[in-house]
């Protein structure tokens, strides 16, 4: 996996992030950027929230699942700042 792809995971659940984690124009383009690296465990991971994120807990549970992780019981801020502090590990 490219770290630039990596890099744009992080950039575009920041953005989502700083409107407050709702859905529109900046939950879609990450949800995009998740779905063309399908199978690979950060962007899988990033696909398990945007789902958590559309209240769909069946979706975002196989996609954690997936990405060898689990829901999280905190708030949508709680849970990005943990996988940011990974994923910009190996960014």
């Amino acid at each position: 996996m490219p770290k630039q792809d990596l890099v744009r995971l992080i950039e575009a659940a920041d953005r989502l992030a700083a409107g407050g984690f709702t859905m529109g124009p900046d939950w879609h383009a990450l949800h995009d950027i998740c779905q063309r690296h399908e199978g690979e465990q950060p962007f899988d991971w990033g696909h398990a929230l945007c789902h958590r994120i559309e209240g769909d807990d069946w979706n975002a549970d196989y996609w954690y699942r997936r990405a060898g992780k689990r829901r999280g019981t905190g708030s949508m801020a709680d849970e990005w700042a943990a996988m940011r502090t990974e994923l910009s590990a190996k960014a």
